[in-house]
């Protein structure tokens, strides 16, 4: 069969080209064509149009590209009737890809499947009208939104979180000792507190100092920063002033596996980090946190920000957002996860209950093998 996929991001390049070997795996005469990125290229099919040349953030960003964002979709959707696929699978990125499928659905007889539900949960729940109007196959990797999307009558499968494949994967596959980390990135014999400072300029710009400002209160520990992709050191260096910090690109899982504590600025990092067991605080600056906190409360349809409190239901990890992320706040709780064992405990146990909740590993070959299923019928 033809599956044409479409991604707008780093993450979802990933998660497709785990999807789309899987899909190999259960349609040997499986053909693919994607908006996509390296790793999907690497697996196999044509490249119509790299992630990068989509990726716009921001409300002027994108006021700036308003014609190119409408050329690519223009060309992606002439692309897809052009190669008649059997079906058009979405991954995420639900600015550009609802619009897809929109026009699929009206123009079109080919099925609309998603991977990766858009996170309508949190904000734009009038969306759900555009998705059960132009999406026949939810696929979702966050158990509790079975129960939102079901409360709106419309039925999705979960499969499983990809996540947790990937930690699972790199686990395996690197049994290295802090000794090893340590001396391939000149570090010193002192255990590790992460930071991880988000993957845009701004969440950088408004959560590192107090980050490490509040990390450096403790000199038994050393501090290692996880360099985000597209973020330049000179970039880093405008931050970080004279303290005594590490950064490391392109290892994040490897920080993680020798880790003793993280500070993390919330996203599927928070996930990442539990799924390492490692004890973190999560921390979120904006500007005018006061009036964020109010809207927050009273906006916003999630009582927490990070997956690892969502999954749970519950709160496992401290969130420290908007006036609440302090220098302060997160010197506290970072104290109490180094050094207060019990609390340290609940953490970890509360880890423990969120994987549970997700389920074991295999969720692109679940998904493949659900949709292949779909297909045939």
């Amino acid at each position: 069969m033809k599956y044409y996929l479409i991604v707008g991001e780093a993450s979802g390049d990933l998660h497709a080209s785990h999807l789309m070997a899987a899909l190999k795996e259960e349609d040997p005469q499986a053909e693919f064509r994607f908006f996509g990125g390296d790793l999907m290229a690497a697996v196999g099919g044509t490249l119509v149009k790299h992630y990068k040349e989509l990726a716009y953030m921001g409300f002027i960003p994108v006021l700036l590209h308003l014609r190119t964002i409408f050329a690519n979709m223009k060309k992606c959707k002439e692309d897809i009737v052009g190669w008649a696929p059997d079906v058009v699978l979405l991954v995420d990125y639900p600015g550009f890809n609802l619009d897809i499928a929109k026009f699929v659905h009206a123009k079109t007889d080919i099925p609309v499947y998603y991977y990766i539900s858009p996170k309508i949960w949190a904000w734009k729940e009038y969306r759900i009208k555009n998705i059960k109007r132009d999406v026949d196959e939810l696929f979702s990797i966050l158990p509790f939104e079975v129960e939102f999307f079901e409360g709106h009558r419309y039925p999705i499968h979960y499969v499983g979180n990809p996540t947790v494949d990937e930690v699972t994967a790199f686990r395996a596959e690197h049994p290295e000792t802090f000794a090893e980390f340590a001396q391939a990135n000149g570090l010193e014999n002192k255990p590790v507190i992460a930071l991880l400072a988000g993957s845009r300029k701004q969440e950088i710009k408004d959560n590192l100092p107090a980050m490490i400002e509040a990390a450096s209160a403790f000199p038994d520990y050393q501090l290692v920063l996880a360099g985000a992709p597209g973020i330049t050191p000179e970039y880093y260096n405008e931050y970080i002033g004279g303290a005594k910090l590490k950064i490391i690109f392109g290892q994040t899982y490897r920080l993680l596996q020798q880790s003793d504590a993280a500070l993390v600025t919330s996203g599927t990092a928070t996930l990442e980090a539990a799924l390492f067991r490692v004890p973190q605080v999560v921390c979120y600056y904006l500007s005018m946190g006061k009036l964020i906190s109010f809207l927050r409360k009273h906006i916003l349809k999630v009582k927490f920000i990070s997956l690892v409190n969502l999954i749970a239901g519950r709160e496992v990890v401290k969130e420290l957002v908007a006036d609440g992320m302090t220098v302060g706040n997160v010197k506290d709780e970072l104290e109490r996860i180094l050094y207060n064992k019990e609390y340290r405990r609940t953490m970890l146990d509360g880890y423990e209950a969120m994987a549970e909740r997700l389920g074991p590993a295999g969720a692109p070959r679940l998904a493949a093998r659900e949709m292949v299923k779909l297909l045939k019928k």
